[in-house]
């Protein structure tokens, strides 16, 4: 898949305890400074405040240094986190992997980035177990345990190393532990999680299960962007495969997990490249993306395979064009 454009606009997070004044402030910072806002969106989920924001910094009358210093100091004093991400800061994101005990997304993602196949670093896998261990040794990845002894995550030390690694993305590669909004709105749109259904069909825990369950016949898997609302989040890729008579649940993993991998791994390097943006809870291409090679759905060859008739009005409109068309009787 090719590099195409990265963003050119300066993104900034503000996260913290609920209070008033918190937008106003920050904005004001922001136009004394020259700098222009593009875009700003604010939620509170559990008494949690975030705020995200796209700026235009190329006329500001400061320097990225001290933009920086003056927002962690406002910060501080608002008793909030503030983090701003410029514009090409780095030409090698940082991929931060989050684990459980199943290996084979997280096989697939090492595979792909030692094949030079993601154009970033897996630079860190964080796991609540140790089970996976071994896999990131392998790869002479670091890894971090931050689970209990019931697999209970630290979420402080989440975020710790997190920050320590300087991480660009998070991967929930079959990461079976639901993220607090504290995390999650620290990395808007820069988590991506994996779930083995039809996104937003079967949602939650054993999802192949439900789909034996329900009895459907196309069941599948979903790559998408982490939200505060558990698996909810937008869609970047899926991958869907027949359910085949009297299948058990390990019978959709054993054919699922291979999608799961691809999926995920496709996915991540459609965000990597900037091939896709958020809308309204929508992902979509953008639009320097060359369509012919990546697309967000399934492979046009299912579209040429469905048939296009009949739909509604096309009936009437062929009975008038027969009536239309009968020659008059002679008299």
């Amino acid at each position: 898949m090719g590099t195409v454009r990265k963003h050119t606009l300066t993104e900034i997070t503000v996260v913290g305890e609920d209070d008033t004044g918190l937008i106003a402030n920050v904005t004001s910072l922001l136009f004394e400074r020259g700098i222009n806002i593009e875009d700003l969106d604010q939620a509170v989920r559990e008494g949690v405040f975030r705020m995200t924001m796209t700026v235009d910094t190329a006329e500001m009358v400061t320097t990225e240094a001290k933009l920086r210093e003056d927002l962690h100091d406002l910060g501080d004093e608002l008793g909030v986190d503030v983090q701003v991400r410029f514009p090409a800061e780095r030409e090698t994101q940082q991929i931060a992997v989050l684990v459980t005990k199943e290996s084979h997304c997280l096989e697939a993602l090492f595979e792909a980035w030692t094949n030079d196949e993601l154009g970033a670093d897996v630079g860190v896998v964080i796991g609540n177990h140790s089970d996976l261990e071994p896999l990131a040794e392998k790869y002479d990845v670091p890894f971090h345990d931050i689970g209990d002894e019931k697999g209970s995550p630290d979420e402080d030390q989440l975020l710790e190393l997190l920050s320590e690694y300087d991480v660009d993305l998070v991967v929930l590669a079959r990461y079976m532990r639901i993220l607090s909004p504290d995390v999650v709105f620290r990395y808007e749109n820069r988590i991506i999680n994996v779930h083995p259904s039809l996104l937003p069909a079967f949602p939650g825990a054993s999802a192949y299960m439900q789909a034996i369950e329900e009895g459907v016949r196309i069941a599948g898997v979903t790559a998408h962007y982490v939200t505060t609302d558990l698996d909810q989040g937008p869609i970047i890729t899926q991958r869907a495969f027949n359910v085949p008579d009297d299948a058990t649940e390990e019978d959709l993993q054993r054919m699922g997990q291979p999608l799961e991998a691809d999926a995920l791994v496709e996915a991540i390097q459609l965000h990597l490249d900037d091939a896709v943006s958020v809308h309204r809870g929508r992902t979509k291409l953008r639009d320097d993306v060359d369509t012919e090679t990546v697309q967000l759905g399934a492979p046009e060859v299912m579209d040429d395979a469905n048939p296009d008739r009949p739909i509604d009005g096309l009936g009437e409109i062929v009975a008038d064009r027969t009536v239309e068309d009968e020659p008059e009787a002679d008299e």
